[in-house]
């Protein structure tokens, strides 16, 4: 295996930031149908010349090998003769030279700054993903070798420069979205269809998608049990702000299972994350104060917020749970049998939603993959059989509507505490069957990706008027 033939599979996570989406990141490179030195950009020469410079910084034949083969292991293959290598050729030193000149002037920023852990971790990443596709550790070696790093040291630096130079790159594109620097540029139904048209065959299959509605009812417990519950969650914060220590607290009284043994430590999360009473405390809480009890579905909880930068907390808390007894619990599902009973008879399904579910829960789902679901519904969903196919739709989509709607018996969501469990009653709308990616299926995502590459674009066209470069190759 030559060095540009594994750079396919060393470098595979390194996308450019104009990158091609449908370009499969992180998965092995397949064999090169043509790795003679009549398929290479470069094969007219036997050193590893200079085949561009931009400003002052050149760009290797390896380099421009090393990419092709990248590309070439994960696109149809090129027609045959030397004109579509050399177009191909061509295509990529221009990404390479786009590239450099993004690393360049994020270099330049100030503002943007990569540090060596952030590289490192990187790092770390690609090597234990690329070592996991070797049977053994000698054979890791030798594959290196082959490809040209006399050693793992060597590999590592070589790799260590690729993952400073896409953390720069990534760094450099965020920031100029956030300042609105780069123009919006929105494509048309032809560039979007054939944006599609030459990526489709990368996308893959769909899974089996469902849509359903859901009223999901859990367990409540009583007043007293609410009052026990806050009753310890006061004296606890009262003991924290005396000064006992909130990790031994958290170890000690917390019913997070998540998070009690490390102290109540939730890490950094950004909003969207936690419930909604939970995150209107901590996105508003100074670092180092204690709060008072916070009730949200879950309990009282008791926030204490470490860290905090733009748009993300770092924090920590500790739950306390009303008790919930079995009597609890049976009324809940005797509410759920009920609710079932009034959707069979008719019932408005979004009344019963906004009278009984679980308002931190998801009300709905529109085409989500049944095998992403919890196992509860998979199983749930998976007894029901396919709706019969509906002559008045569009075959390719392959969707099956019940009319009616399927009403599923009462199931219950896996939790610990079988006290906990919640109720789920649910009514399955559609089922759609496995097959191609469809145009349709990813429309919205192709207009926001080739807009925001188009942006990119502008952008690196407006740079390469201010920058030297001398083509060489």
């Amino acid at each position: 295996m030559s060095r540009w033939q594994l750079a396919g599979l060393l470098v595979a996570g390194f996308a450019l930031v104009s990158a091609r989406p449908g370009d499969l990141a992180g998965q092995q490179a397949a064999p090169l149908a043509d790795s003679t030195p009549a398929g290479r950009c470069d094969s007219a020469s036997s050193v590893d010349r200079i085949v561009a410079v931009v400003g002052d910084a050149p760009i290797l034949a390896s380099q421009l090998e090393e990419e092709a083969y990248q590309r070439r292991s994960q696109s149809p293959p090129l027609a045959p003769g030397v004109a579509p290598l050399k177009a191909f050729c061509h295509d990529v030193l221009t990404d390479l030279v786009n590239t450099e000149i993004l690393v360049q002037v994020a270099e330049r920023d100030t503002a943007i700054k990569v540090t060596d852990q952030e590289v490192a971790d990187g790092v770390e990443q690609q090597i234990r993903n690329v070592r996991s596709k070797f049977a053994s550790e000698p054979e890791f070696r030798a594959e290196l070798k082959r490809a040209g790093f006399a050693t793992p040291e060597e590999y590592r630096r070589w790799l260590t420069d690729q993952q400073r130079r896409s953390a720069l790159q990534s760094q450099l594109i965020s920031k100029l979205t956030a300042e609105k620097k780069l123009k919006d540029v929105f494509p048309t139904e032809s560039e979007m269809r054939a944006y599609y048209d030459a990526r489709k065959a990368q996308l893959g299959q769909r899974p089996v998608t469902v849509s359903f509605s859901q009223v999901i009812i859990a367990p409540k417990p009583t007043e007293a049990a609410k009052a026990r519950a806050l009753a310890l969650a006061d004296s606890i914060v009262v003991a924290l702000r005396k000064g006992a220590d909130f990790a031994v607290a958290a170890k000690r009284f917390s019913n997070d299972p998540g998070s009690k043994d490390q102290g109540g430590d939730l890490g950094w999360f950004r909003r969207g994350v936690m419930v909604p009473p939970f995150e209107a405390v901590a996105f508003r809480l100074k670092p180092g104060v204690i709060s008072d009890p916070v009730e949200s579905v879950y309990g009282y909880h008791i926030i204490e917020v470490l860290r905090i930068q733009p748009g993300e907390v770092d924090a920590r808390h500790i739950l306390i749970m009303p008790e919930i007894t079995a009597a609890d619990a049976d009324s809940a599902a005797a509410v759920a049998e009920r609710v079932r009973a009034i959707l069979e008879a008719g019932g408005a399904m979004d009344s019963l939603q906004r009278l009984y579910h679980d308002p931190d829960l998801d009300k709905d789902a529109d085409e989500v993959p049944l095998d992403k679901l919890p196992d509860d519904y998979q199983t749930a969903i998976g007894a029901v059989p396919p709706p019969p196919p509906d002559p008045t739709a569009d075959s390719t989509l392959a969707l099956g509507s019940y009319h009616p709607p399927v009403i599923l018996p009462v199931f219950t969501l896996t939790d610990a505490d079988p006290n906990r469990r919640r109720r789920v009653v649910l009514q399955l709308k559609a089922r759609r069957a496995e097959g191609d990616i469809l145009y349709q299926d990813v429309k919205e995502k192709i207009r926001d990706a080739l807009g925001h590459e188009l942006a990119v674009k502008n952008y690196i066209e407006h740079l390469r008027g201010r920058t030297y470069i001398d083509i060489r190759y």
